[in-house]
């Protein structure tokens, strides 16, 4: 069956050379004007995507890109060449993609093309959103499920880990084979090994039959080894045998069982930290981290909550057979600005309990719950503090454990540096009359500290690549000017810049996402 492309006239000569370019490729496509109803043109077309030809900011294209915003359709905008960097528009106006005039006709082809196949992807997935780091891992998804190679998938709870092991199963050779799924963190290390590699009859007092372990009930499949850097040392011996030799043992048995399964493991917590703090084997993590994806958190990704919450109400409402037209717009603002610590599926449950208890068919700010209203404070349960007659709860124990949190960390920053950095400090008197004062920091590591929080040991004049401090500048802006001076001086080269600057590399890049997200990519060299 063809796709479908619903194309705007609001640039009549670009929408007529692009439609005949679609037809001619093979598309179904549809024409509409500003002036048609949008609603009854897309109920007509049900098309796979929408292409803007132009007018991004008028009225008739907000209502026309609101009607497909719950993530079926992709969406494409035409820029004028005047317009700000594409990425950053579209990621504003919750846009799949966005492409500046003029454009190629044969590669506006391609372009949806892939666009479509990719929400077609996420509908068979379910991992939803518009969002580039959410894009990034539906290609890699693309691009590893064919091999075999072990995957490794970072991120926090909730963010959908299972989603993206299930999709790459999915998507391989081996999708009509079993998919298994494990949590290492959920049973006790003396049951854990059993439940892996199985038993023999007698090889323990309850072990009264022979037992088959979850790489022999995987085997052509796939594994997916959940909170895999919670697995026990001696069970991580074996499991690294298993990913070397693809054979193991039975609890208590002598012959070896040889296993065609592909491995994918997931963490809420990055493994190279429990690399250095002694809780994982580095041979293990080098052989698990063959391939890698790393999931961002719900708070850095907030352009697709609209779409979420739309999609999950359109879901619950049908599930729970309750008509419900939607979401109130200020109740919408609320669900973005929350910072949601249990991420997607924390926003799932709570969309399935508002569309249930919600007295009115559309949600309200008073039918959030407080907790979130507030900002998402978690509710504590009342501690007793030791030394403290009475108990101490809420908001109160949130501040009094992250004021001491603080105090801790600040502590031991301090006494890295007077390690790490035992210069005196010099500082430069600048002439009051001197309306324009500058300092010139320098770019090196200690110049780059400074900026981000460190030693100011220098100020120097002009030299490679300088910070420029001016008066009245934030700390935000002058953290930006550090980092784009420490990536001239490398010539865009982001690990050398993270290590000039003295913070990781993923630091680094969600720094640079920021600031692209914000409307002000940094340029780097070339």
């Amino acid at each position: 069956m063809a796709h479908r492309i619903l194309i705007t006239m609001d640039d009549l000569e670009a929408a007529v050379r692009l439609n005949a370019a679609f037809e001619g490729a093979g598309f179904d496509t549809a024409m509409v004007s500003a002036q048609d109803d949008a609603r009854a043109a897309v109920l007509r077309e049900d098309p796979d995507l929408v292409l803007v030809t132009g007018g991004l900011h008028e009225p008739a294209a907000a209502r026309l890109l609101g009607l497909v915003r719950d993530g079926r359709v992709a969406t494409l905008g035409l820029l004028e060449p005047t317009e700000a960097d594409a990425a950053s528009v579209a990621l504003r106006m919750g846009l799949t993609a966005a492409a500046a005039k003029p454009v190629d006709a044969a590669e506006m082809v391609a372009l949806c093309r892939r666009l479509i196949e990719r929400k077609q992807l996420q509908e068979r997935t379910g991992i939803l959103g518009d969002h580039p780091a959410i894009q990034e891992v539906l290609i890699k998804i693309e691009q590893m499920a064919p091999v075999s190679s072990t995957v490794l998938i970072e991120g926090e709870s909730g963010t959908g880990k299972e989603l993206v092991a299930r999709a790459i199963h999915d998507l391989s050779p081996r999708r009509s084979k079993p998919f298994i799924a494990i949590n290492c963190a959920a049973l006790p290390e003396t049951l854990l090994e059993s439940e892996l590699f199985g038993h023999e009859k007698g090889s323990f007092t309850d072990a009264v039959e022979r037992r088959l372990g979850r790489f022999e009930l995987a085997d052509t499949g796939t594994i997916l080894l959940d909170e895999v850097g919670e697995m026990p040392p001696a069970t991580q011996v074996k499991l690294l045998r298993v990913l070397e030799e693809r054979e193991f043992f039975r609890v208590g048995g002598a012959t070896p069982i040889k296993v065609d399964v592909r491995v994918v493991a997931a963490t809420n917590r990055p493994l190279r930290e429990g690399v250095a703090a002694g809780d994982v084997r580095s041979d293990l993590y080098y052989r698990l981290n063959v391939l890698s994806i790393y999931l961002p958190p719900l708070r850095e990704r907030r352009s697709d909550i609209p779409q979420l919450v739309r999609r999950f109400i359109h879901e619950f409402s049908k599930l729970h057979d309750r008509p419900f037209r939607g979401i109130e717009p200020a109740a919408l603002q609320i669900l973005v600005d929350a910072p949601w610590p249990g991420n997607v599926r924390q926003l799932r449950n709570l969309i399935e309990s508002m569309v249930v208890l919600a007295p009115t068919s559309e949600i309200r700010p008073e039918d959030i719950p407080r907790e979130i209203r507030e900002q998402g404070r978690e509710r504590l349960l009342p501690v007793k503090v030791p030394g403290v007659a009475r108990e101490v709860a809420g908001q109160e124990l949130t501040y009094i454990v992250q004021s001491l949190l603080d105090l801790r960390l600040q502590v031991e920053d301090l006494r890295r540096r007077l390690e790490e950095h035992p210069q005196r400090v010099e500082v430069i008197e600048v002439p009051h009359e001197a309306p324009d004062a500058e300092f010139l920091v320098s770019s090196g590591a200690a110049g780059a500290g400074a900026a981000l929080g460190g030693d100011v040991q220098n100020r120097t004049p002009r030299g490679r690549a300088s910070v420029v401090y001016q008066p009245g500048m934030s700390m935000a802006e002058v953290e930006r000017a550090t980092i784009e001076a420490a990536l001239a001086e490398t010539g865009g080269n982001r690990r050398k810049a993270a290590e000039m600057l003295g913070i990781g590399e993923r630091t680094l890049y969600r720094k640079l996402k920021e600031y692209e997200a914000g409307g002000g990519p940094i340029s780097t060299p070339t």
